[in-house]
């Protein structure tokens, strides 16, 4: 059953979802605005895939072992969750005796966007992009590391969607939707531009230039720091237009605290 669901608003989007009756969405704790009163809500541990909170068949030790087996298997999500920093919980909206209507929203201003999964191709997400999707779309944690995170000076924590029917993203700023392959196969973006890729694209961090006098002045005074997000292959790509670490400093040279100094880039500094 394909998820009804309209994005409205400009600056701050929100995503209004239409509930047929027995039809579940699931969100991030904290990305819940509204609902009709014919949709209950849950608040569990689990993910979509996991059980926790609904009873198991069975009795005796294969009814111990299946209740074992699954508070395994929340504890592990719910420790994948922590050690990406995502929320610890999900809230579930179930639509009762008749259509129901429930809202979402990111947490900073910027789009929205409603992800189609055929069950062919996953997404994966910058932490944090997530906010609501399908019961039959089932969230996870994805740690990426290796040759990629070691040339880049550390690795990737990325939220995963498999499976099939909508998930809703948000980000910050205005979205643009790029395809690597029509930019001769690769294109490079400031690491904190990157809001979700298809399965498919390779994800990576390179720095920016070598260490000689042109690569320390776009270390320094460019801006960017030391590194910049690779996007490699045939796929779809969404990038946002704002930062949240230049939205950051924003609001503190707006409140006299400007920290990111005359250079910005490598040199800047944040409260703590």
């Amino acid at each position: 059953m394909t998820l009804q669901q309209e994005i409205v608003g400009n600056a701050m989007q929100m995503a209004v979802v239409s509930l047929q009756p027995g039809q579940t969405v699931y969100c991030e704790a904290g990305k819940f605005l509204f609902k009709t009163t014919n949709v209950t809500m849950e608040t569990r541990l689990s993910g979509p895939s996991g059980s926790a909170g609904q009873p198991q068949g069975g009795s005796g030790a294969a009814g111990m072992g299946g209740m074992l087996r699954q508070a395994m298997g929340t504890a592990m999500q719910v420790g994948q969750r922590a050690l990406a920093g995502e929320s610890l919980a999900f809230q579930y909206f179930t639509s009762t005796g008749g259509e129901g209507t429930v809202g979402f929203a990111g947490v900073l201003p910027g789009e929205m966007r409603a992800l189609e999964l055929d069950g062919t191709r996953a997404w994966f997400a910058e932490k944090d992009a997530f906010v609501a999707a399908e019961s039959t779309v089932d969230f996870g944690i994805a740690f990426q590391g290796g040759r990629t995170g070691r040339s880049g000076g550390e690795g990737f924590i990325l939220e995963k969607f498999t499976g099939r029917g909508t998930v809703i993203i948000a980000g910050a700023g205005n979205f643009i939707d790029l395809n690597p392959a029509d930019f001769g196969g690769r294109i490079e973006v400031d690491t904190g531009c990157v809001v979700a890729f298809e399965e498919g694209i390779q994800y990576g961090v390179q720095r920016v230039g070598g260490l000689n006098r042109q690569g320390l002045m776009n270390a320094v005074f460019g801006g960017e720091g030391l590194s910049l997000a690779t996007l490699e292959g045939n796929g779809r790509v969404i990038l946002q237009s704002l930062t949240i670490e230049s939205l950051a400093n924003a609001l503190k040279k707006a409140q006299g605290g400007d920290k990111q100094g005359p250079t910005g880039g490598m040199f800047s500094t944040h409260a703590g």
